[in-house]
């Protein structure tokens, strides 16, 4: 059999993988901390994982190796099959990630913003298909605004829309319900709830521990950079939450 051409990964369906991710020992040191202590995580096609556990338990340290942002200080990562460290430019291709910071650009309008990360991604998307989107979010009365004059959540809705706009295998969102307003957490619902009706694999990082299981398959609960839950959401231990989640309200 003949290898894939260089820089390509394979065709082969999501689905037909038997793991979007793949971790094992995963490791993290920043100076003389570490983040991640010997982390491992298999996730299967279409799992939707809540991340849970309080601020410096390992979350988005976690999420930046995912979107192979950060490289691990140790263990092995395979991403659709293949080893993270190879075919970056592929690999990224099929990811979409909400961060921290919404990596937007304020001096452009969100309808620029989404032609320009449609453009980066190599996508012909018409400006009436953007106009819906940015609707549908909520955002269409600032649709010609630029974006430096928007709320946090309203940038918080742009960045949903960006992450996903090449339609990506694997999503991973850090903290998607930060700043939003009722309508917005609702938006978010939404989000959830369709990425895991179209089959979609994603990783969700968030402090709305409630609200945010309900759209999940799994969860996984991290504290001081190891996993001491990683089951089914309705299966998480009452006393793990307090001392797992203590910062959480």
């Amino acid at each position: 059999m003949r290898s894939p051409q260089a820089g390509v990964l394979p065709t082969q369906a999501a689905a037909e993988l038997p793991w979007i991710i793949e971790a094992r020992g995963l490791r993290k040191r920043f100076a003389r901390a570490w983040a991640l202590r010997g982390l491992d995580l298999a996730v299967a096609p279409g799992t939707v994982v809540g991340l849970l556990g309080p601020n410096g338990s390992g979350k988005s340290t976690l999420l930046r190796i995912l979107s192979t942002v950060a490289r691990p200080s140790g263990g092995e990562l395979r991403l659709f099959g293949r080893p993270a460290a190879r075919d970056m430019g592929p690999i990224r291709q099929r990811i979409g990630v909400l961060a921290h910071a919404s990596g937007l650009y304020g001096e452009l309008t969100a309808r620029e913003n989404l032609h320009f990360a449609a453009r980066m991604y190599g996508l012909s998307v018409s400006d009436q298909t953007l106009v819906a989107k940015l609707t549908e979010a909520g955002l269409r009365h600032a649709v010609d605004a630029r974006v430096r004059t928007y709320s946090q959540g309203m940038l918080q809705r742009l960045a949903l829309i960006r992450a996903t706009l090449h339609d990506p295998d694997l999503v991973l969102l850090d903290e998607p319900y930060t700043a939003l307003d009722a309508e917005g957490l609702s938006l978010v619902d939404r989000f959830l709830a369709d990425l895991r009706a179209a089959g979609k694999t994603a990783v969700v990082a968030t402090h709305l521990v409630e609200r945010s299981l309900r759209h999940c398959d799994r969860a996984m609960v991290l504290s001081a950079g190891r996993a001491i839950y990683d089951g089914p959401p309705a299966g998480v231990p009452a006393h793990v939450f307090p001392a797992a989640l203590e910062e959480v309200t």
